[in-house]
């Protein structure tokens, strides 16, 4: 078995987003296999008592230029979404909707509403925009609604979500390397360093 990092996320997140982006190349240098569980970051702030950093004015302007100094650093495309906060239950609902049935376009789903979100800057909490992007990634719109809303989809997220809770995530993104939890996208040189270390 390959050495794994687990890796919670939530499309809403910034942070998850510049993770999201450079997490591969971690796990090409370190020979790892990432394992990706999409959660609801509403859920779990919800039962943690957790708040987006964006509540408080000036940690919120702060963390949103940090995070331009970090996507600039990787070269990673990013840009602040006047539209946030985007409601992202249907959003995760699709990520682990075709994690179940469709896995290879699981990762080319997540990258399509990322990019939407923290590259172009969309408003994704439009239904008709959220059409027009996955349509434009080469995917069903009304299928993947569809499929969004069956109670095996559903449940999936809810289970996932639970789990993060159970296992002490609080916040996006959240990775796991033998047991370790680590938060945060500035957290990676640990997960690195981990993964490195794992058996």
């Amino acid at each position: 078995m390959p050495k794994t990092v687990e890796f919670f996320f939530d499309v809403g997140s910034p942070a998850a987003y510049i993770a999201w982006k450079q997490l591969p190349h971690v796990c090409r240098e370190t020979g790892a296999a990432i394992n990706y569980k999409p959660m609801l970051l509403g859920g779990v702030f919800q039962a943690t008592g957790n708040h987006s950093p964006t509540t408080v004015p000036a940690k919120g302007r702060y963390m949103m230029d940090d995070l331009g100094r970090f996507a600039a650093r990787y070269g990673v495309a990013f840009q602040q979404n006047p539209h946030f906060p985007i409601n992202t239950l249907m959003l995760m609902r699709g990520a682990a909707g075709l994690q179940m049935r469709e896995p290879a376009r699981f990762v080319p789903y997540v990258d399509a509403v990322y990019h939407a979100i923290w590259a172009d800057a969309k408003n994704m909490n439009d239904p008709a925009t959220v059409g027009a992007v996955l349509q434009a990634a080469g995917f069903d719109p009304a299928a993947l609604l569809a499929m969004s809303g069956e109670p095996a989809v559903k449940d999936r997220l809810k289970a996932i979500t639970q789990e993060a809770v159970e296992r002490g995530v609080f916040g996006a993104p959240t990775f796991f390397v033998d047991g370790q939890m680590h938060w945060g996208q500035d957290r990676l040189d640990f997960v690195q360093q981990a993964l490195k270390a794992a058996a």
